[in-house]
């Protein structure tokens, strides 16, 4: 995770075009949850009734930050959007995403969907499609994705969506109180 963080903020202070960074920052991410022995346990735990958003890191000047989403089976998000770019990664288990796009009468129809397994990376932004819905896509045990977005993601507005496209503004925040300690080293051999 250190090197992950640090990477990312080498590529963020390199670039400031939206497509680089998804582009980069997908192989980046992709390198991150090709294992699994990272995530400190208290940041995968589900909530019975709610998923839950765990803050993991947040750059000192708020460009990026990395949260850990956990599902428990059956949950899913409202139709939401995020304001700024945004990386999925799918750590353990699968997600189910389904975008939208708006219609001329300004309700939002289905335009995709798509069941994302681990190891696999997708990208959100306003630019490319930024309006979906996300659900567990295991029906017996929980699912974890960590999820890269250029800002500090617990401090943005945004928004959900009825299907006749009615908005309602949400900042997110996060589950957690305190935030993993991945600098420590004093502990390692």
């Amino acid at each position: 995770m250190r090197g992950f963080v640090t990477a990312f903020a080498d590529l963020l202070a390199a670039t400031r075009d939206e497509q680089a960074i998804l582009d980069s920052g997908s192989a980046l991410l992709a390198r991150l949850i090709a294992t699994d022995d990272w995530l400190p346990e208290e940041f995968a735990r589900p909530d019975p009734d709610r998923y839950q958003q765990y803050l993991l890191h947040c750059d000192s000047r708020e460009r990026f930050s990395i949260v850990s989403f956990v599902w428990g089976p059956g949950q899913s998000t409202p139709i939401h959007d995020h304001s700024v770019w945004g990386l999925v990664g799918v750590l353990r288990g699968a997600e189910k995403v389904e975008r939208f796009g708006r219609l001329p009468s300004g309700a939002l129809a289905a335009e995709s969907e798509e069941l994302l397994h681990a190891g696999q990376v997708d990208a959100v932004s306003p630019r490319i499609g930024d309006i979906h819905r996300v659900t567990n896509g295991l029906a017996d045990r929980p699912s974890v994705s960590i999820h890269v977005y250029g800002a500090n993601i617990g401090a943005v507005e945004r928004a959900t969506y009825t299907p006749d496209g009615a908005r309602k503004s949400f900042i997110s925040g996060y589950a957690n109180r305190v935030i993993p300690n991945f600098w420590d080293r004093s502990k390692q051999p």
